[in-house]
């Protein structure tokens, strides 16, 4: 089941997805979400992020290949940095380019999104704490992320996390195929097979240091060749199963 937010007549709804339908849903993160009995065609709406996360608890260096292009050693543990709610923007919406942020990259990502409130939960449990699955794109300011050291700065700028376009809820994460293209142009290729951790040991991990609370996403890292994205490119990520998350690069002041 894809899962979409949007708005419609002023009105931020979320739908079901079917044929170029988006049917009305109470909450997604109910206990038992119900049809409202309205369908909106797609081309009547706005798509929003599918969810509106209190954080983004996102891995850093959690794929192998990834790994070694950047000459570092692979984590003994999850490697974890926060972006803001403010950072995240929907599909289509224009990434900016700050002056002040300076190179700006793109990372293809796989993401979770939590259902309800998770906290210490085993892997073998966190199923059933898992809404479903989006596609991420971790815009990073990387001469500041060199720069600093930790990474709020770099990583947590507003219109830094595109989300979406969907939530899928019925995905095996195990080897699915992340790619990202630039002006059409395939600059990044990966598998979640080559994940260090995989995406239900992440959100464990996650939890036992905080609380996930419904709609926050826990995001599962970059496969190799991230790289930057100028004023005027237009990035679209697509993991297999889910979609494909399309945004256009623009400087602002």
């Amino acid at each position: 089941m894809k899962i979409v937010r949007f708005e419609f007549k002023n009105e931020i709804l979320y739908g079901v997805l079917q044929n170029d339908v988006a049917r009305v849903i109470s909450s997604p993160f109910e206990s038992d979400p119900v049809y409202l009995g309205i369908s909106v065609p797609l081309s009547e709406i706005k798509l929003l992020a599918p969810s509106a996360p209190s954080k983004i608890v996102a891995a850093g260096l959690n794929y192998r290949a990834h790994t070694k292009e950047l000459s570092e050693k692979e984590p003994s543990e999850p490697l974890f940095f926060i972006k803001p709610s403010t950072s995240v923007i929907a599909p289509f919406d224009d990434v900016p380019i700050y002056k002040s942020a300076g190179r700006t990259d793109y990372e293809a990502e796989l993401a979770v999104v939590i259902k309800k409130e998770c906290r210490n939960v085993s892997p073998d449990k966190i199923g059933e704490y898992i809404l479903g699955y989006t596609v991420l794109n971790d815009v990073t300011a990387r001469v500041l992320q060199k720069k600093d050291g930790q990474w709020t700065r770099a990583k947590g700028f507003d219109g830094y996390c595109p989300l979406g376009p969907v939530i899928e809820t019925e995905l095996d994460t195990k080897s699915l195929k992340i790619t990202a293209k630039k002006d059409g142009v395939t600059v990044q290729h990966g598998t979640t097979a080559d994940m260090i951790w995989d995406a239900a040991t992440l959100v464990s991990f996650a939890s036992g240091i905080m609380t996930l609370l419904p709609g926050d996403i826990v995001s599962t890292g970059t496969p190799p060749g991230i790289g930057e994205a100028r004023d005027g490119e237009t990035v679209e990520i697509t993991v297999s199963g889910i979609g494909t998350l399309k945004n256009t690069y623009r400087s602002k002041d």
